[in-house]
């Protein structure tokens, strides 16, 4: 089990190189609940049963979480997270024959997370891989044999912390008429590493009582289908679609002369250099001394690649600049996004050219 963590961990951080990384910058939160189901637990008891393996097999129960986090830019989040879950023991085996398991076994954890979202080429999901770590506690609610229908009787009651790890993989689903907006559907597996003692107290026969002794959980492993919600706040709303032509201005009057700054992007990447967010921050600072209807943030690609990706790499790029003005103090009502791909080219070239000042975002106020 150790062995498939570690196997998704190092997808996490190769994902990068194989898939183009969702634009998404700033604070969000999220919310999920769903199915939870506890794997086979390996328990030890002594004194008591007069066995020392013993394994509860749980049944399905539920869980959710709540969690905070930050979006890199460049495909990375890091979160916090607190989640809970819980299911009935079902039926413990090692003893002389199976018999049923009563109480509650609830689990509460805090975690911390890191997880990396991918752009595959289509606006309307985003699938996403994630790790985290943190500290969780078992708590035991009156679990144990009734002695109804065995010459036994074990209950136990107490809570217990230990180290949790989990692995994640999911799908978000950004709401279109929503900026900021997404369903998620996502698969966990989550193991709290033992092994835990709990005090328990045994019988033999219907008043024999052969008293107090220790009931050890081992490594606890759960497999949850979780639904949710997350918000992501600062996303500008974007327009994947090419503006129509502007009117020709009248002769009469000149149009007042608009200003401009460009924000250039290395080859194939839609995040930010230190420059570019100097040159933002410098946008954002002069859009409090002038006067302006409008901000247009125009993204643009140089002719390398289909005009469909750069269609895409376009508005990613339009995005992130607006999501760094948003950051910076300007109102988010007043930002247009539009992505114009291998259109308008600083320097023209032929087709599949890399040159660097054709790879910009525009900004312009009005």
């Amino acid at each position: 089990m150790r062995f498939r963590v570690a196997v998704l961990a190092a997808g996490l951080f190769a994902v990068p190189a194989l898939a183009h990384a969702q634009p998404f910058q700033g604070i969000y939160i999220g919310a999920g609940a769903g199915y939870s189901a506890l794997m086979n637990v390996d328990t030890r008891a002594s004194p008591g049963l007069g066995t020392p393996a013993l394994t509860f097999r749980a049944s399905s129960g539920f869980g959710g979480l709540l969690n905070v986090g930050y979006g890199l830019g460049n495909g990375f989040r890091v979160e916090v997270e607190g989640d809970y879950r819980q299911n009935d023991p079902g039926r413990l085996f090692g003893t002389l024959f199976p018999t049923a398991f009563n109480g509650t076994v609830r689990t509460y954890g805090a975690m911390a997370n890191v997880l990396f979202d991918m752009d595959i080429g289509f606006p309307w999901v985003y699938p996403y891989l994630g790790i985290g770590a943190g500290y969780a506690w078992t708590d035991l609610d009156n679990v144990g044999i009734a002695g109804t229908t065995t010459p036994f009787a074990l209950r136990v009651d107490g809570t217990q912390g230990r180290f949790a790890y989990q692995a994640m993989a999911g799908l978000s689903f950004p709401m279109p008429n929503v900026p900021g907006l997404s369903l998620t559907t996502e698969y966990r597996f989550f193991q709290v590493v033992g092994p835990a003692t709990f005090q328990g107290m045994s019988e033999l026969g219907a008043s024999a009582s052969v008293g107090a002794g220790n009931f050890v959980v081992r490594n606890q492993y759960n497999h949850s289908l979780l639904f949710g919600v997350r918000y992501a706040f600062n996303v500008a709303p974007a327009s994947t679609a090419a503006p129509a032509p502007a009117p020709a201005p009248a002769p009469a009057q000149a149009p007042e002369p608009a200003r401009s700054y460009l924000v250039f992007f290395d080859w194939d990447r839609a995040d930010l250099t230190d420059r570019a967010r100097q040159i933002i921050r410098e946008a954002a600072d002069n859009s409090t001394r002038v006067q302006f209807t409008r901000i247009e943030v125009n993204g643009y690609t140089d002719t390398s690649g289909s005009a469909e990706y750069n269609q895409r790499l376009s508005v990613r790029r339009a995005q992130t600049v607006a999501a760094e003005l948003v950051k910076d103090g300007v109102p988010r009502q007043s930002i247009s996004v539009q992505g114009l791909g291998a259109t308008n080219l600083l320097v023209p070239t032929a087709k599949g050219v890399r040159e660097p000042q054709n790879r910009r975002v525009e900004i312009i106020m009005r």
